[in-house]
């Protein structure tokens, strides 16, 4: 049977008694078997976010003369020194950065970049090279080597990213816990459940598929009973990504025992009329992490969250035709947290006066430092043997 076609009809059945007696230990994680309960949240902006539109060199001739129709202006911006300010649509952002809770993190990228949406993104999700393919993710990694359980990293959507995909166990993708729940106990399935057989599990492919199902079936279980015990009262936006945000407060508070959380707010390729499109797309993702961190803070799990955002590349420097920029490279990552040790502006602003061959930004900093200083000093794990080689690690916890 094909893969695709058998774990679309194979959803488990009701009734935690089906699950066969060599599978129930794997139901539920006690606290102490967990180092710490520091969380992170992996936010990406899909498309190409502009990141020269977001923390704007506002003092920087070149970004004027270089994006005549596009450059925002004083007045569109919020102050963080003389040479650097948010976006005015990052209110939220820019009040937690005063509170010392944002560290931004410049020219974030890596050699030979690609400036495909697709491979780029399977880039970032993997931590790979260029030149590299790899068919897990970093996160998926991290499930492989120091977690047992699935729900250990959730996606808070309706299908699985590449980074959270191990090569021995994936994560769960949720975007509604009732549903999952629901879905995995419908009466169809009793069957499956029933009769899996623990040699079933070491055949090959549907083997694979077994273990999968089972897992979900087992994970549902658990985020649904456990994210039962809190429901948030404070207010967040109406809209998609800060619904999916609202969800990841509920199992952090809950006590969901998740290390990762990753969810994604797309639209970001912004060729053609780029200024209203990104302004408000900005707007949506300050509004919401300024829910999130609300909601955290009040609940006292702020302390112990990492948010990261990152996008699959910048924007070019040179605005297009079409009052919008073309696919770039090197960008600015947001790193905010009740914990940061280096808040602020991380490093140096990116030089606009030497520029590489396509015109954008040149790194200075490979994006898997950033992930190697998570995973080391965050989650407190070998980051080389998730990232299968070292990376230089950063000071911003």
């Amino acid at each position: 049977m094909e893969r695709r076609d058998f774990l679309k009809q194979s959803v488990f059945a009701s009734g935690m008694a089906l699950i066969p007696s060599f599978l129930k230990g794997m139901e539920f994680l006690s606290p102490e078997q967990l180092s710490g309960y520091r969380n992170v949240i992996i936010i990406q902006l899909s498309g190409g976010n502009d990141g020269l539109n977001s923390m704007i060199p506002i003092s920087n001739d070149i970004y004027h003369s270089l994006r005549p129709s596009i450059a925002k202006k004083e007045a569109q911006t919020l102050t963080i020194t003389n040479d650097l300010a948010f976006n005015d649509n990052l209110k939220a952002i820019a009040a937690l950065y005063d509170l010392g809770e944002v560290s931004i993190i410049n020219n974030v990228g890596y050699p030979n970049p690609n400036r495909s949406h697709f491979r780029s993104t399977d880039i970032w999700q993997t931590a790979s090279d260029t030149n590299q393919y790899l068919h897990s993710g970093w996160v998926g990694r991290y499930l492989d080597t120091n977690c047992q359980y699935p729900y250990q990293a959730i996606e808070v959507d309706n299908a699985l990213s590449l980074a959270l995909k191990g090569k021995t166990m994936n994560g769960i993708a949720v975007s509604n816990p009732n549903q999952l729940y629901k879905t995995t106990r419908e009466p169809f399935f009793k069957g499956i459940i029933a009769n899996t057989k623990k040699e079933m599990l070491d055949e090959d492919n549907q083997g694979y598929l077994y273990k999968t199902m089972l897992e979900t079936y087992s994970s549902a279980s658990y985020i649904y009973e456990t994210s039962k015990i809190y429901k948030t009262t404070t207010e967040y936006p109406q809209n998609p990504f800060a619904r999916n945000l609202k969800t990841i407060a509920d199992f952090i508070i809950s006590g969901l025992k998740t290390r990762v959380y990753y969810s994604s707010l797309g639209g970001f390729d912004s060729h053609v009329n780029q200024l209203n499109s990104q302004d408000r797309l900005l707007r949506v993702y300050s509004e919401s992490v300024g829910a999130l961190v609300k909601d955290l803070k009040k609940n006292d799990r702020f302390k112990d969250t990492l948010i990261l955002t990152f996008s699959e590349f910048g924007r070019r420097v040179k605005q297009n035709g079409s009052r919008g920029t073309d696919h770039g490279a090197a960008n600015n990552v947001v790193v905010i947290g009740g914990s940061l040790k280096k808040a602020g502006i991380y490093n140096e602003l990116p030089n606009l006066s030497d520029l590489d061959d396509n015109g954008d930004i040149k790194y200075t900093i490979d994006f898997r430092s950033v992930y190697a200083t998570i995973l080391n000093s965050w989650l407190e794990v070998d980051d080389q043997k998730i990232l299968n080689t070292g990376f230089g690690k950063l000071e911003f916890i």
